[in-house]
């Protein structure tokens, strides 16, 4: 069964989410999401666990529709969110679920936003809060980003996904 499709996915409404600095301090750590004018829409919270990190997203505020929903390789986060950089890879894997080399760590499932919020939960074991090669807290930071468009799961770099919300 493709990984992609094993998020938890509790659709309060509908929502999207911008982009967020994630700075961290040991095990857990929170982001406030913010949308291309820098206005708050919601927040992103990350938990070491044993089994990998947990992130629970909740925003609001986003077009209705499937998003892509990634980690992106630093934590800065100015409009239009390039400063983002590109996803999280630092196993330099493919894109994507459904490539043969993928997926890269940053790369989560999509999230369906209806009319008012959304908020998700899902655990992955490709990335830590901790030391090591795969950690979300080295120099640059890292930034969690929703798309315009919904991940099709293979195409390289970033699924064709578009802009940056």
């Amino acid at each position: 069964m493709n990984r992609a499709r094993h998020a938890v996915l509790g659709a309060i409404g509908v929502t999207a989410i911008a982009a967020a600095s994630l700075q961290a301090q040991a095990q857990d750590a929170v982001a406030e999401l913010i949308d291309a004018k820098t206005n708050p829409i919601g927040s992103a919270q990350l938990n070491q666990l044993a089994q990998g990190v947990q992130i629970v997203v909740a925003v609001s505020g986003l077009p209705a529709g499937k998003h892509a929903l990634h980690i992106h390789e630093t934590g800065a986060c100015e409009p239009p969110f390039e400063s983002a950089g590109g996803h999280f890879n630092p196993t330099d894997a493919e894109h994507g679920w459904d490539s043969p080399g993928g997926p890269h760590a940053g790369d989560l499932p999509n999230i369906y936003v209806g009319e008012g919020a959304v908020q998700i939960e899902y655990i992955t074991d490709r990335v830590t809060l901790e030391d090591g090669a795969t950690s979300l807290f080295d120099d640059d930071g890292s930034a969690i980003v929703i798309h315009q468009g919904q991940d099709d799961y293979v195409t390289e770099p970033a699924g064709d996904a578009g802009m940056r919300l």
